[in-house]
């Protein structure tokens, strides 16, 4: 009778222990979705590009932008979250190329943007299929391009708490999942909500909105040239 309750006493707290830990690993995982919704919400450059994408090409063309943007921050979510500092360092030590490379392929892309017919484009759509691997990879360069995202993540995950001292692997990996899930959470939402009104713009608006935000993209793209050299400076 004895041995019998030391084991069901054994199995109880077997089994609290392992719901202690279930928890652990879900807190590191929704923080992990918080920083990444978070980090995503301000509109930049990325996502007037997403949205213009979805508003000319359609959902999945903004959404796979959206994914390629989302790859980046988890790429340096896993970088600042793995402390892998010989990687960080070369980046950073790499940045002004990188920004300056990102900056010219920005002003490109608004160039691009602002001479884009809708209605060739709509044209183009009909004809051929669409190159969504194109939209993700070139998004995913742009977000890369800017190292400083590193740091972004770096100091939220230890200016929050976020991860504890005693941190094992599966908890910091959880962390980077919940970062891309979060990312990816807010272009879908993003992408999704401007799908709903893409019916409602006709050639004309398209043609203006493909002119206001190529305008915006390279000022975008300037403004990033111009910290390069007060970087530099």
């Amino acid at each position: 009778m004895f041995a019998q309750m030391n084991f069901y006493k054994f199995i109880q707290e077997g089994s609290d222990f392992m719901v202690q830990e279930l928890l652990i690993y879900l807190k590191y995982l929704v923080n992990g979705m918080v920083v990444g919704f978070s980090a995503s919400i301000p509109l930049g450059p990325i996502g007037v590009l997403c949205i213009q994408k979805t508003i000319n090409k359609g959902r999945i063309s903004g959404f796979m932008s959206g994914m390629g943007a989302a790859t980046a921050d988890t790429i340096y979510a896993i970088i600042a979250g793995f402390g892998l500092s010989f990687i960080a360092n070369f980046i950073v030590s790499q940045q002004l190329i990188l920004r300056i490379i990102g900056a010219a392929i920005l002003f490109y892309l608004g160039i691009r943007i602002f001479r884009t017919n809708p209605a060739i484009q709509l044209r183009r759509e009909g004809k051929k299929s669409k190159n969504i691997l194109a939209d993700y990879f070139s998004i995913l360069f742009l977000t890369l391009s800017n190292p400083l995202t590193i740091f972004l993540f770096g100091a939220v995950f230890a200016g929050f708490g976020i991860i504890e001292d005693n941190a094992d692997f599966k908890s910091v990996l959880l962390l980077v999942c919940g970062v891309f899930i979060g990312a990816l959470t807010w272009w879908t939402l993003l992408t999704g909500v401007v799908n709903l009104f893409r019916s409602k713009f006709r050639l004309k608006r398209i043609w203006w909105i493909n002119k206001i935000t190529g305008v915006l993209i390279m000022v975008f793209s300037i403004a990033a040239l111009v910290s390069v050299f007060f970087l530099k400076a």
